[in-house]
């Protein structure tokens, strides 16, 4: 039930009218950076942009002014692309960070809001060197199948496995999403000895076509939420299982749940921005 109501909160926050005020604005605030609130309620003042082309990367969609983040962050991203780089990879495509000064989108996304989220995409084919317009409208890789309960020996290369766990072994990062099917595929594929890396992988919907890293709250950012810890173990168990119910099942065993909880003497407060947030929106 708790991950339903988060769906639901994420879907919120995704909508055009909350999210179109922080589009608008094309700069961030001057002064040093601080990431504000949590990932799916947030901003980010300072922000930094990441520069479109660097050693082992290629910015995609940079039209959507999207490539900005706390400093850790494009620290991490410009990283990831030298280590992906030395490890034999071709450039890696990086879609969305966050917008100049965080807050909730207006489109696809629930989070990204303050500043510590980046989307790597799991197109790790060799690249040509693009200028910037040119990576604005480019074939994406999914890697499940169809029916979304499997990856796609098509298209699933023993290389994904060994990106992530590239990105997962980073102590910067707190939790990597991906597609439930990619989950579940390494815990039956990876032997248990060998699989300590994956609890940082979250299974997700969507997320077939990239992967959303997640950086802990910088030390000094003393207004920045991490989300609660991830449980101990590898996570190959039956939270993971409940992915593939189907929507029957799954809103009988939600409903089963809801019936047994408490009963809460009013509905979940509607998510809201900290109060910090208006000043950055605002500022000039």
């Amino acid at each position: 039930m708790r991950l339903k109501a988060l769906i639901a909160a994420l879907t919120l926050l995704a909508s055009p009218a909350i999210g179109k005020e922080w589009g608008e604005v094309r700069l961030p605030t001057s002064g040093p950076a601080r990431s504000i609130g949590g990932p799916a309620t947030g901003c980010i003042a300072g922000a930094e942009l990441l520069p479109p082309d660097g050693p082992g990367y290629q910015a995609v969609r940079v039209s959507r002014n999207r490539q900005w983040g706390n400093p850790a962050t494009i620290s991490f991203i410009r990283d990831l692309g030298v280590r992906a780089k030395a490890a034999g990879f071709a450039d890696l495509y990086i879609g969305d960070v966050a917008q100049p000064r965080g807050g909730p989108m207006a489109s696809l996304h629930g989070s990204h809001q303050n500043g510590l989220d980046a989307d790597i995409w799991f197109n790790i084919d060799p690249k040509p060197a693009l200028a910037p317009p040119a990576r604005e409208d480019i074939a994406i890789v999914t890697l499940t199948t169809p029916d979304e309960r499997r990856v796609d020996p098509a298209t699933w290369r023993s290389d994904h496995a060994r990106l992530l766990k590239l990105a997962a072994e980073d102590k910067r990062v707190d939790r990597i999403l991906v597609h439930y099917a990619i989950k579940k595929h390494l815990c039956e594929t990876l032997p248990a000895t060998e699989r300590a890396w994956i609890r940082k992988l979250r299974p997700w919907r969507g997320h077939n076509e990239h992967f959303h890293v997640r950086l802990a709250c910088p030390a000094d950012n003393k207004d920045c939420v991490t989300q609660t810890p991830i449980a101990a173990g590898d996570g190959c168990d039956a939270t993971l299982d409940w992915w593939f119910l189907d929507a029957a099942e799954r809103r009988k065993r939600d409903e089963e749940a809801q019936r047994a909880a408490p009963k809460p003497q009013a509905g979940p407060p509607r998510p809201k921005l900290p109060a910090q947030c208006a000043a950055i929106l605002r500022a000039p």
